[in-house]
């Protein structure tokens, strides 16, 4: 993906490139100089911009775009080539959605001609059917049909069709975009005014999410000032324009990479208006933030580092309800933990997954049959060996896994002893001196051992799965290479990439990983939809 253009910086020399990136936030504050900075960026990738705007897309235009690549010069195209072609249109979306209908007609012309050459191909789908998909999915028990040359769309609010223009806002919001980014130019950059507005924040990930898969080829530039929205773009680079100078023509602005804000954890909590779930690792280079973005679109995900610091401030915040209205919820490894710490941290809201460590959920069994599924292969061959693979390598690695979570558990039940008060020395060493003969570590190392023969006898994949941590598990057992990818970080991107859309798929997915982590159910929004 190429970069992009950039406004001069007030300070040459302080000029700065992005790199390549798929998604770009410009903040700032009111009177920075934001929308003059998009403005300039749209004049400056000229040649690659496509904007749109919801805020002006419903209502009658009071001047058209000039841009060779807007849909305003797209339905001049196409009134010029086809003299079937309406001419009425008085705002963009009704332009669009001529659009939409011109390219479905377009479709059935072809089809037509190939089957009377008698070289009929496979029906391809047309931009009109993508949109129509993914609307349905997008608004789960909405509907949309073709109706004497109308699109005409059944919603939540009532069992009779409406027209496109009896829709409310949201619903008309994710019409559009949809729509507007089928014609969008191949590798364009695609800009974005207030990405948010008529939008519900429970909709907003999934919405976005949708609409950059359908374009992956592009690069999607947001003017935002809504903070929740750009929590939801979790390889977001942000620009925070600072302020403008006029005379310069210049701007003072900080490229910020992503997961490099740094506001005060308690403040995004109260100001923000969905549930918080903070996770163990970072923005940047853990996987952490890219999975459970898009197991729990419906929350804002904050990674806090360690896993102490997220048991911490759920806890805390979990017990002051009273200072604000939502209740926060924790996601940590299972590493080494007992049963009984597991069970603890769940009853404080913290998910704990049935699998030892994060990457082992990409060998779920479900997991790799889907993806082999979806890859052409068999996935139940895939899984089976997979199993043999794994099962090998507990097998021998057995008596070092034992080790390390005796090690785990001496060192938890040390530390709470430890903390018992002391009248005096003599009585803290004649404590230490007996803590062999209580913990018993070698008693329970050999249970341990015993436990995981019998995993290796039973062939007990998923049991082995919630015991070992063994971090090229997922490399050496070769997953990647069965389903056809080059690594394992190309294996992982493309679980991630089907999560991400809206397909049977992707739903299927991000309930498995629901299902291990033990998952409340989460009280559903006032409305599922657009507002």
């Amino acid at each position: 993906m190429d970069s992009i253009k950039l406004p001069a910086p007030l300070t040459p020399e302080e000029r700065q490139d992005t790199g390549e990136l798929r998604q770009l936030t410009i903040l700032g504050a009111n009177g920075a100089g934001k929308s003059l900075f998009m403005e300039e960026m749209i004049s400056l990738n000229g040649d690659r911009a496509y904007c749109i705007n919801v805020l002006s897309a419903f209502f009658p235009q009071l001047e058209t775009s000039t841009s060779s690549l807007s849909i305003d010069a797209r339905y001049r195209e196409a009134i010029r080539q086809q003299s079937y072609m309406r001419t009425d249109a008085i705002t963009e979306l009704d332009k669009l959605l001529y659009l939409l209908f011109n390219d479905e007609l377009q479709n059935l012309i072809e089809l037509k001609r190939s089957i009377n050459k008698k070289r009929p191909g496979k029906i391809k789908k047309s931009r009109l059917d993508i949109v129509m998909s993914h609307w349905e999915s997008l608004l789960p028990g909405n509907r949309v049909i073709l109706s004497n040359g109308r699109l005409m769309f059944a919603t939540n609010a009532g069992s009779d069709f409406i027209s496109a223009g009896s829709l409310s806002q949201g619903e008309k919001a994710v019409l559009y975009y949809l729509g507007a980014v089928m014609f969008a130019p191949e590798n364009a950059v695609i800009f974005i005014d207030s990405p948010s507005m008529f939008i519900h924040p429970g909709l907003l990930s999934r919405l976005w999410n949708t609409i950059e898969s359908i374009r992956a080829d592009c690069i999607f530039v947001y003017n935002s000032v809504d903070e929740d929205f750009v929590g939801t773009r979790t390889g977001n680079v942000s620009i925070l324009v600072k302020r403008y100078d006029s005379s310069l023509k210049a701007w003072d602005y900080k490229i910020i990479p992503p997961g490099k804000f740094t506001d005060e954890i308690r403040a995004e909590f109260s100001g923000n208006r969905r549930p918080v779930l903070f996770i163990e690792g970072d923005s940047e280079h853990s996987i952490d933030k890219k999975l459970y973005s898009l197991v729990f679109p419906e929350m804002y995900i904050r990674p806090l580092g360690s896993c102490n610091k997220v048991i911490e401030t759920t806890r805390t915040l979990g017990e002051q309800t009273q200072m604000h209205r939502l209740r926060p919820l924790g996601i940590v490894d299972r590493d080494r933990r007992t049963e009984e710490e597991v069970a603890y941290l769940r009853k404080k809201d913290i998910m704990v997954p049935d699998v030892a460590e994060i990457e082992n959920l990409f060998m779920l069994p479900g997991v790799i049959k889907l993806m082999g599924y979806r890859r052409g292969r068999d996935g139940e061959k895939i899984k089976n060996r997979v199993v043999r693979d794994v099962i090998r390598m507990f097998k021998a690695h057995s008596e070092e896994q034992a080790l390390q979570h005796v090690r785990h558990k001496v060192k938890r039940e040390v530390e709470c002893r430890i903390d018992a008060r002391f009248s005096c020395i003599t009585a803290l060493e004649t404590h230490l001196r007996g803590l062999a003969a209580k913990l018993q570590p070698r008693r329970y190392y050999n249970r341990l051992r015993e436990q995981f023969s019998g995993m290796v006898v039973r062939n007990d994949y998923e049991g082995i799965l919630k015991v070992f941590n063994h971090k090229p598990m997922l490399a050496e057992c070769g997953i990647h290479r069965m389903l056809g990818y080059g690594t394992k970080e190309e294996y992982i991107s493309g679980v991630l990439e089907t999560m991400k859309s809206e397909t049977k798929d992707g739903h299927t997915l991000r309930e498995i990983i629901r299902h291990n982590l033990h998952a409340p159910v989460m009280e559903r929004l006032e409305s599922s939809g657009p507002e």
